[in-house]
Parts: structure tokens; sequence; C-alpha cells
């Protein structure tokens, strides 16, 4: 296969944004009402976002199919206050990863859905991503039950911005707004010269 000429455009990075938890488990849901919350914003065209809930299995598969970039949005129990988000690089982790015949596909965690990626890809043609990132919030209840707790409901909308910050988002709104603002001060400039052309002497 012959390499791609200099010069060539090569394809969009892509970015996957994955929810991962169960909504009945109360705080452990957490990460499937980000992605739900983070779908009402507009995002750039090269960010996917899916619900995943337990579906690690689906998930560890996807995160094969070329992408550059795969943000894990997920309850991340670390000893901090209940409600504190957490940005963390599991690209190249600390500790090893959990044994893959030790996964229970109905209740994966990242860090296991990271380890089933990395057998996976060792016996496909699938490509991991460069980076993963995990957005994680402490919880205060994972006990049985639907809902999250007031300070992890607190923290939803704290998360989604981190996310847009991320992806650049929040970057092309500002400039979409910047590029409304200077329609209206063109149309409103336009009004008034109007007005002033066509007031009698």
């Amino acid at each position: 296969m012959s390499a791609p000429a200099p010069g060539a455009v090569r394809p969009p990075a892509k970015t996957l944004i994955a929810g991962v938890g169960n909504i009945f488990l109360g705080d452990d849901g957490f990460g499937v009402e980000a992605v739900r919350r983070l779908g009402e914003h507009p995002l750039p065209d090269d960010v996917e976002i899916v619900d995943t809930g337990v579906r690690g299995v689906h998930l560890a598969y996807q995160m094969l199919d070329g992408y550059d970039t795969v943000l894990l949005v997920d309850a991340a129990a670390r000893g901090a206050e209940p409600g504190t988000v957490h940005l963390l690089d599991a690209t190249e982790p600390a500790t090893p990863r959990p044994r893959a015949a030790a996964l229970d596909a109905h209740h994966m965690t990242p860090d296991a859905v990271l380890a089933l990626l990395d057998t996976l890809s060792a016996g496909t043609d699938g490509r991991p991503p460069r980076r993963v990132l995990v957005v994680g919030c402490e919880p205060a209840d994972t006990a049985e039950g639907i809902g999250l707790s007031d300070p992890v409901e607190a923290a939803v909308d704290e998360a989604v911005g981190l996310i847009l910050r991320l992806v650049g988002a929040d970057a092309k709104a500002d400039a979409k707004a910047d590029a409304d603002a200077d329609a209206d001060a063109d149309t409103d400039a336009d009004t008034d010269t109007t007005e002033r052309s066509t007031t009698p002497c």
C-alpha cells in the first residue's frame, strides 16, 4: 500500500463522547445524564455522542473505529467530595488494567472497557484511539434507585461545560454569537441609513 502523497488531505480527527453507567444505580447514571444534556448543545461535525450505558463490550468495539480521541463520562469514586468533577487521562494508565477474563459485560467501568480494548485491538484490525480521557464525577449514592443525588445533579452542567471546552464547542458557539451580533449590527446600520435617507428635509 503506497503512502499518502505529499500534501494529501487527511481524514478529519474524530472524537467519541460516551456516557457510561447504570441509571438504576443512583449516581452511577451520571454519565448517561451528562451526555443526554450534552446533546442539547451544538457540537463540531467531527464529534459523536453515544449513550453506552452498561454496554461496555459494544463501547470497546466502537472505540476501535478510528477515533482520535475518546471521552468517557462516568461516575468516578476517588475519595473527593460528592459532586466533584474529575478529568483523568486514561491513555497511559499508571496501574495495570484488569485482566479481560475477569470482565463482567453488564457492569464495566472505564478501566474494564480499556482492558477489553487492549485485547480486541490485538486480535483485530481495529485502531485504538490516540487519546482516552475520562470526565468523572464523585458519586454520593450508588444504591439501587433511579435519579441523581443533589450534589451529582448539580455537577452535570459543570461536566457538560468542561466537555464543550475540551472539544472546542464553546469557542464555536462564541464565534457564532459574535457573527450573529455583527450581522445584527450591520442590519441596524442599514436600517438607520435607510431612515435617514427617507426623512423629509
